[in-house]
């Protein structure tokens, strides 16, 4: 049980999730609406999700292993580096999910012939090493290095189906809208996710600010002060609603459109300016750990549009829903 508490198998599940309903939810229907079978092939991205997985869990234990000081701090009862686990074997651990990671992803790449797939896959293990090790406590580079690796998990399916396509039928696939509105969807997943880890690691910046400050770190809270990290994430807040906001009325053009603002309205925006109620209440610490939960939920709820997309595809274009049903 410490394991699977140290590699944060809660959050490796969503992670699994995300990259399954990008998939099966947004590039599978895609390709059946154009009539062009899926390129990836079940089997190499299955591998994909493994390698992701095992990168992911690699990330949470170094990140752990560097935050022993932090979280005996914050959250003294929840360590596990050290206590339960040693330091040794949680290293030992990292070791062998990053290179197992690694090998599994540079398998697809070499699989698609794909230098960009070959290159992240290296690339984010490192990133992630040394996110944990430095970029986390230094001002704002923490968070954005934080938000572009989880933005990448979305893209990684993209660029596979991409480099797989490529592979098969080569600059002809360029000559179709294929790739681009595969990249369209995937990009704008791939935002939403930027923007709300970034709001994601602020909050959570605020919420350890007593353990960051011993650990003489520099994030927003510490230099600026709660109130000036409260205003930037407002304005944060609001670039997420008005790019939500033109997504839906730029991209989606469905006939059933109105299930699109109807799901944003109540499972994105509602809960959003309950955030923005919470943060203006919180002062320090404890308070903003609810909005933790929250920023979640909204994550949660945003990834999951994935599936009204299906549905909205499966209803515009006659695809059989999970290959079960048409949709009416």
């Amino acid at each position: 049980m410490n394991y699977l508490k140290l590699i944060r198998y809660k959050t490796l599940l969503f992670i699994a999730a995300l990259l399954c309903l990008m998939y099966f939810s947004v590039i599978e229907p895609i390709m059946i609406s154009y009539g062009v079978a899926m390129a990836t092939g079940n089997l190499n991205f299955y591998i994909l999700l493994f390698s992701t997985i095992c990168i992911a869990a690699a990330g949470f234990v170094i990140n752990d292993y560097f935050d022993r000081r932090i979280d005996s701090v914050n959250r003294p009862d929840s360590v596990v580096v050290g206590v339960s686990i040693s330091k040794q074997g949680a290293m030992l651990l990292h070791q062998i999910l990053a290179g197992v990671g690694v090998l599994a992803g540079l398998w697809v790449a070499f699989s698609a012939r794909s230098y960009t797939l070959g290159f992240l896959v290296v690339m984010i293990p490192g990133l992630l090493w040394f996110y944990s090790a430095s970029y986390k406590r230094q001002f704002i580079i923490g968070n954005l290095v934080q938000a572009l690796i989880v933005a990448f998990v979305p893209l990684l399916a993209a660029i596979t189906e991409s480099a797989f396509l490529h592979k098969i039928y080569g600059n002809l696939i360029d000559q179709t809208p294929i790739i681009r509105n595969l990249y369209i969807w995937i990009c704008g997943f791939s935002l939403f996710l930027f923007l709300t880890t970034w709001i994601l690691s602020l909050i959570k910046n605020m919420l350890d600010e007593l353990g960051e400050r011993d650990m003489e770190a520099r994030t927003m809270p510490i230099k600026w002060g709660i109130f000036n990290a409260k205003i930037f994430l407002f304005a944060l807040i609001g670039i997420t609603l008005f790019f939500l906001t033109w997504a839906n009325f730029a991209w989606i053009n469905f006939p059933d459109s109105t299930l699109s603002t109807r799901y944003l309205i109540f499972g994105i925006y509602l809960p959003f300016a309950y955030l923005i109620y919470l943060l203006i209440k919180g002062k320090a610490g404890d308070d903003f750990r609810q909005c933790v939960s929250l920023v979640k939920f909204i994550m949660i709820i945003g990834v999951s549009y994935s599936l009204v997309f299906y549905f909205l595809m499966a209803k515009a274009h006659g695809i059989a829903l999970f290959n079960l049903f048409l949709v009416k």
